[in-house]
């Protein structure tokens, strides 16, 4: 049977005889297709016939198109219309500029703006710091992306990276109350990012970089957290490796072991790969194997570029090469940030006792849940129609909230390892099940949990500006 999705949802308007039976003619093709009715509402009804919309989730686009073909091929039935659900959410874009201050009166306008604003202006040249409570500053976060690395698409540039930032933004907001608007610059060359990210600055107080290709993230992530004063932070590295982490401490409660025993296979060696692996080692992972499309990372390879020569040297203490499928064997987890189907159902087989399966590859991980169920113990995908979903808003509104809460300047290791503790301590050990080992993106105590326990953090690293996290006693 597929797997159905929101993601491939129809609202399918159809034209009918008013008779008995044929409502359910029709949800029996529909059915006999495979497709899953969500709701059916009535929209109109006269002069023998109704009218009705019928929401239908499909799994792909594909099969959304076989199940309209089924219906039209109904005598009598009349397919109306047909909506791309997913299209409709999106026209006009997903975000709108709101006013805090309303202007009603002319007095409410010579405060909001002239003559009483360039008083603000002055308070602020005298003290810059101020900015961060006279302006949006205190509360707004670029999304900045070049568009090189969109999802698991690719590289389509940067209008069409203007879906996911708008999404990003959203999801800011709904889940940490941050303010963050989306910026897609048309350049994917280095330095223009940087530059181009030191002219934004003063407005925001942090940047979240998205969907920007490796090796060169890390480079624009490493420089602009040295050179600017707030907070940046690439979401496609440290966020996944964050809910990994978090994930994989309630993980090892579930087998009984622990991170300094286990072996760990890690498939994808990219931004989120290396990510990952040093999050990892800084808990006390030291047994940790890195494939790429050539096979494990070790030492002696050649052509390495500097993401993966790092690797080479720093993990796979036993020096294995070989295929992802030779190195697995006795492996105690596997992490997946690669692509779709490279993991079989054979070297899940070949993994150690109860063996733990995190396939994150977007939209399609690296080995299906049905497929691995009846050999790992504990599964999770990037996905939100599986269980176990490892999704980076259990992280990043969190984050950013605690950051900006403490006008932080930098996002260091420490407020990583805290951001993955208070993810994973959120469901106490008592409530953790094979399938439940991460909160659900829906649960309002993981994004002030993590604000808080970034904020305490930040303050005790020294990388806060504000010595006291708002609404909580000083520590």
């Amino acid at each position: 049977m597929s797997h159905h999705s929101p993601g491939y949802s129809l609202s399918i308007r159809l034209r009918y005889p008013d008779t008995p039976g044929f409502l359910g003619r029709i949800t029996s093709v529909i059915g006999q297709a495979d497709g899953l009715i969500g709701a059916i509402d009535v929209v109109d009804s006269r002069n023998g016939t109704i009218t009705r919309d019928l929401t239908v989730s499909a799994s792909t686009v594909e099969h959304g198109q076989e199940i309209v073909k089924s219906l039209a091929a109904v005598e009598g039935l009349d397919v109306v219309h047909v909506s791309d659900r997913v299209f409709l959410m999106h026209l006009g874009g997903k975000l709108e500029i709101a006013a805090r201050t309303p202007i009603k009166t002319r007095d409410d306008l010579s405060m909001a703006y002239t003559p009483g604003v360039a008083r603000i202006c002055e308070a602020i040249y005298k003290d810059p710091e101020t900015a961060f409570s006279l302006t949006i500053k205190r509360n707004m976060v670029a999304v900045i992306s070049d568009g090189s690395a969109i999802l698991g698409l690719g590289n389509l540039g940067p209008k069409a990276a203007m879906p996911v930032m708008e999404g990003k933004a959203i999801l800011f907001k709904e889940f940490g109350g941050v303010d963050a608007f989306p910026i897609c610059l048309d350049t994917q060359d280095t330095e223009e990012i940087i530059k181009t990210c030191h002219h934004l600055a003063p407005t925001f107080g942090g940047i979240n970089l998205e969907d920007i290709s490796a090796p060169r993230c890390v480079e624009i992530e490493e420089r602009l957290e040295a050179e600017l004063e707030i907070p940046v932070f690439h979401d496609d590295q440290h966020g996944t490796a964050i809910v990994v982490l978090a994930a994989l401490t309630n993980a090892l409660k579930i087998v009984d072991k622990s991170a300094s025993s286990i072996k760990v296979v890690i498939n994808g060696a990219g931004a989120a790969g290396m990510a990952i692996t040093k999050l990892l080692a800084a808990v006390g992972v030291s047994d940790m194997i890195v494939c790429d499309r050539g096979g494990a990372i070790h030492p002696g390879r050649t052509g390495l570029n500097g993401l993966k020569q790092w690797l080479a040297e720093h993990t796979n203490p036993s020096k294995k090469s070989g295929t992802l499928s030779d190195v697995i064997h006795g492996a105690d987890v596997f992490v997946g940030v690669s692509s779709k189907d490279t993991l079989t159902v054979a070297d899940v087989k070949n993994m150690g006792t109860d063996p733990v399966v995190f396939a994150l590859a977007n939209p399609d991980p690296e080995i299906r849940p049905e497929l691995a169920a009846p050999y790992a113990k504990v599964i999770a995908t990037g996905r939100s129609d599986y269980p176990n979903q490892i999704n980076n808003v259990l992280c990043f509104p969190g984050l950013f909230r605690g950051l900006l809460d403490v006008r932080a300047r930098e996002v260091n290791l420490e407020m990583k390892v805290a951001a993955a503790q208070a993810i994973a301590q959120t469901i106490p050990d008592d409530d953790l099940l094979t399938d439940y080992i991460v909160p659900s993106v829906f649960d309002r105590r993981v994004a002030s949990s993590v604000a808080e326990a970034v904020a305490r953090t930040a303050i005790e690293t020294g990388s806060a500006r504000r010595e006291q996290v708002p609404g909580v006693p000083s520590p």
